[in-house]
C-alpha cells in the first residue's frame, strides 16, 4: 500500500515495478511536508524543491483535518508555468528530456481543481513513458494499520532519507550525486534502462 505523490522519489517507483498489486491510500488526511505535493529536482545550483500551492482550511479551523482526496489546488499561483521552466531548466540537457518531453507538457497546461487528480494523471504519464503497467486499486476507507498488505505508505514522508545506488546525474561532477529525487531525474538520466534500475533496487 502506498500514498500517491507528486511524480514521487526513486524509491517510491520502486515499489511500484515490483510482481504484486498495488493499493494507492485514498482516503487519508493531507499532511504538509510530504511528496503529496512536492518533488525535488537536480538543478544547476544542487537539491531544487517544486511545491504545488494548495488551499487550506481557515486557521480558525487548525484542528479540522482534510482529506487528502478534497485537497484543492491554489490556481493564484502560477505555479504550472514555473514547474515546467525550472524542469526544461535543470534538464534540457540530460540524455532523455527531449524524448519525453511531449508526453510530459501537457500536465503543466491543463487546469486542475484537485491535487489527487492532478497526481494521478502525472503517475498515469511516468507509466507510459516507462510502458510500465501496474495493477493498482483505490482504498475505500482509512486503516490505520494494514494486515494483508505490505504497508509503504511511510515513504511518503519528504523528510525520510534514503540512499540509493548512483546513476549518471546532470549535474553530478558539480555538486555529486544526489539520492533519491523525483522518478524524473531518473526517467530524464536514463531512459529506458530507469525499469531495469528500479528492479535492481532492494
Amino acid at each position: 500500500m502506498l500514498h500517491l505523490p507528486y511524480f514521487g522519489p526513486v524509491s517510491h517507483f520502486a515499489e511500484l515495478v515490483k510482481p504484486a498489486g498495488i493499493w494507492f491510500e485514498n482516503e487519508d488526511n493531507y499532511q504538509k511536508q510530504t511528496y503529496r505535493n512536492r518533488m525535488y529536482i537536480y538543478a544547476a545550483n544542487g537539491k531544487l524543491l517544486l511545491n504545488i500551492p494548495v488551499k487550506h482550511l481557515p486557521k480558525s479551523n487548525p484542528r479540522q483535518h482534510q482529506k487528502y482526496k478534497d485537497i484543492k489546488i491554489e490556481k493564484d499561483l502560477k505555479w504550472q508555468k514555473q514547474h515546467w521552466k525550472s524542469l526544461k531548466s535543470a534538464y534540457q540537457t540530460s540524455p532523455f528530456f527531449e524524448f519525453y518531453e511531449d508526453e510530459l507538457a501537457p500536465l503543466y497546461l491543463k487546469d486542475y481543481d484537485f491535487l489527487m487528480d492532478f497526481n494521478y494523471d502525472c503517475l498515469e504519464v511516468v507509466c507510459s513513458c516507462l510502458q510500465l503497467k501496474i495493477d493498482f486499486k483505490k482504498t475505500t476507507e482509512y486503516l490505520h494499520e494494514v494486515k494483508d498488505f505490505i504497508d509503504r505508505r511511510d515513504l511518503i514522508n519528504a523528510k525520510k532519507n534514503i540512499e540509493i545506488p548512483e546513476y549518471v546525474q546532470v549535474f553530478q561532477e558539480k555538486t555529486g550525486f544526489l539520492s533519491n529525487l523525483s522518478i524524473l531525474d531518473l526517467l530524464f538520466s536514463e531512459g529506458p534502462n530507469t525499469i531495469n534500475y528500479l528492479k535492481n533496487l532492494k
